[in-house]
């Protein structure tokens, strides 16, 4: 006998218990199989995909795209087959079951999918590498592969496994399950969303609403530039910060990045090797990499330099962390940071990688302005920012002379230090692109 199944929004870690809806994967009356992706939702961290704990009949959608949703709420309810749900399945509640309705049907991790029956093998989760029970798989989860159906029969609806694909179509107005996959067992491929953009007749993405009668945009604030605003107007009401700054003559950082690419044939940046200097100067002032906890009373002062880079991506500001900085030479930061902009251009960066950092470095030349201050990266205590880099007169020997002048600054928690120590942070970081050969030289 069918029954009907509601999906409850589980945690998603890290005390979030909010998301907005990014897009519905599904439809009502489709038919989905178990692990299929059914929806992407944005929580403060990242986009991630909830696949379905089991098969059935999509009956109900709850919610519409752009709706804020709830840990604990039903957002789809599936119609299943009662002999492949007589298990208990995390995340999940079967209506008008008192077993479910004692507890709220809710779960508190995300963890396994996929009912067993009775008798059967516990059945894994293609995602987490772990059985319906929640028993561990012997398949570990970094390296399980993902599960990829059979060809799917007509209509239904096809495999889907990278995220990136599913934006590509998002982006083009188009659903990625909903296309014919080239690739093994139907999967949908990156050339497929491709072929189908380019295809006569299709339907564009639907354009940004526009209401109230005199024209009027209105953006609501929610998912990362809500919390962007929280957070920003928080550390303003919190901290107590002051902001230094220098100009300083980066004519010698522009010609040694220069002379690596000559020597090395390879490319350099010279946020980079600002970056290098950042956390050489951290090391020598570690008040700098720390974080207050006011409830406790405490200043932690970190043993890891976990060095946040300010990223303006498409989705909106990210601060993603390279972690373990200190340990790193000055090519394993140059890579690092390639990483970093080729992720912030579709602003895809994992909840690991938006969380830890312990100081911020923030190059906002790259917007055309000479200086900023700009708002602390709570709970960290400090940010150096480097403007853009312009010819200026500037003497030298006595001589006047044309120079590359750029302006660095510092924004660091008076709760801390005073100013003495960002004083002597920023002059060393700055001494070191003035001279960046004899800096680079005794590191």
């Amino acid at each position: 006998m069918a029954r009907d199944r509601d999906f409850i929004l589980p945690d998603l870690g890290e005390g979030l218990t909010e998301a907005e809806i990014v897009n519905w994967l599904v439809t009502e009356g489709e038919e989905i199989l178990v692990d299929q992706p059914i929806i992407e939702v944005e929580s403060a961290k990242s986009i991630v995909d909830l696949p379905s704990p089991f098969a059935g009949t999509v009956k109900k959608l709850h919610f519409a795209v752009g709706d804020t949703i709830h840990t604990g709420q039903a957002i789809i309810t599936i119609v299943t087959d009662a002999a492949d749900t007589a298990d208990s399945v995390p995340g999940t509640a079967l209506r008008g079951d008192p077993a479910t309705a004692s507890s709220g049907g809710q779960v508190e991790v995300l963890e396994g999918f996929g009912a067993a029956k009775s008798g059967a093998a516990p059945r894994r989760s293609g995602r987490f590498g772990k059985a319906a029970g929640g028993a561990a798989d012997s398949v570990s989860p970094a390296v399980a592969a993902p599960v990829v159906p059979a060809v799917p029969a007509k209509g239904a609806a096809s495999p889907v496994v990278s995220p990136l694909v599913r934006k590509l179509a998002r982006d083009n107005g188009l659903v990625a399950h909903r296309l014919a996959g080239s690739g093994p067992g139907g999967l949908v491929m990156r050339a497929d969303v491709e072929k189908a953009i380019g295809q006569p007749g299709r339907s564009e993405a639907p354009p940004a609403p526009v209401s109230r009668a005199t024209g009027d945009l209105v953006i609501p604030i929610t998912g990362l530039r809500k919390v962007v605003a929280e957070r920003m107007a928080a550390s303003r009401r919190e901290v107590p910060e002051a902001t230094i700054w220098l100009d300083v003559d980066a004519t010698n950082l522009l010609a040694a990045k220069g002379e690596l690419e000559a020597a090395t044939g390879e490319r350099w940046s010279s946020t980079a090797l600002v970056a290098r200097f950042v956390v050489e100067g951290l090391k020598l002032h570690p008040i700098l990499n720390s974080s207050v906890d006011m409830a406790a009373g405490e200043i932690v002062q970190h043993s890891q330099i976990n060095l946040g880079i300010a990223a303006q991506t498409s989705r909106g500001l990210m601060v993603p962390v390279i972690r373990n900085a200190g340990e790193m030479n000055t090519r394993q930061l140059r890579d690092a940071f390639v990483e970093i902009a080729q992720t912030a251009k579709t602003g895809s960066f994992s909840a690991e990688q938006l969380r830890g950092g312990t100081f911020t470095l923030n190059n906002y030349g790259g917007h055309g302005v000479d200086g900023s201050a700009p708002i602390i990266n709570q709970p960290e205590v400090g940010m150096l920012g480097m403007g853009r880099v312009l010819d200026r007169p500037w003497v030298v020997d006595g001589q006047i002379v044309v120079r590359k002048i750029m302006v660095v600054s510092m924004v660091f928690d008076h709760r801390v230090c005073d100013g003495d120590i960002p004083s002597e942070f920023v002059k060393y970081v700055t001494g070191c692109i003035e001279n960046p050969i004899s800096a680079l030289a005794g590191l």
